[in-house]
């Protein structure tokens, strides 16, 4: 069965970004109907209060911080059902996934997590693609690609222990089916990959 609705994942710099456009244009330039969605979703008002959060002009405990990021994706829920069931590629840079990982980390439990995702329906993904890559990387390509880093951006112990969130939660197989790809590597050959893993 084809795998519709796609979550690529990591932490900053991994390239979710690159690869999830590169999927996105790959899939249109094939005739298929592709849409490609990005959490947090800056242009919405609840995105822009993450993006306040990020830059320390606001102080939110986890659970705040859960429910600001679990409602960017519940506002696009009836969206992303109704792109499904017309035969959409959905392809997400992010999603609750990183929810999970990133509160779930500053204490919000995995399963009060889940228990949310199931009382308020929230769609779970077909597959979500890990780019592997190391704190030390994901700091020096953020910094290549903008001057300010955000407070999670910056922290190198604090990516290291995301880093080995993510693998707990890969190591479960939380919240749907994850694979993992070592993001290391040029953005051709994680590409690549993921067209492996996809099959298409």
């Amino acid at each position: 069965m084809e795998k519709k609705f796609i979550v690529i994942e990591g932490i900053d710099g991994s390239g979710g970004e690159t690869q999830s456009k590169l999927l996105y244009n790959y899939l249109k330039e094939r005739g298929r109907k592709a849409v490609r969605i990005t959490y947090p979703d800056y242009e919405n008002p609840i995105g822009r209060l993450i993006h306040e959060y990020l830059h320390e002009k606001y102080e939110f405990s986890p659970e705040i911080q859960f429910l600001l990021y679990a409602s960017d994706m519940i506002k696009d829920k009836e969206k992303i059902k109704d792109l499904l069931e017309k035969g959409y590629f959905v392809i997400a840079d992010r999603y609750f996934t990183s929810t999970i990982v990133y509160q779930g980390l500053q204490g919000f439990g995995i399963k009060k997590a889940l228990k949310f995702a199931e009382l308020f329906e929230i769609i779970k993904p077909d597959i979500i693609v890990y780019l592997k890559i190391s704190p030390e990387t994901s700091i020096k390509r953020k910094m290549k690609e903008k001057k300010e880093l955000d407070r999670n951006e910056e922290n190198k112990e604090f990516l290291r222990k995301v880093s080995e969130f993510y693998e707990k939660v890969i190591s479960d197989q939380v919240f749907g089916k994850w694979v993992v790809i070592d993001g290391e590597k040029t953005k051709e050959e994680v590409f690549e990959e993921i067209k492996k893993v996809l099959e298409i």
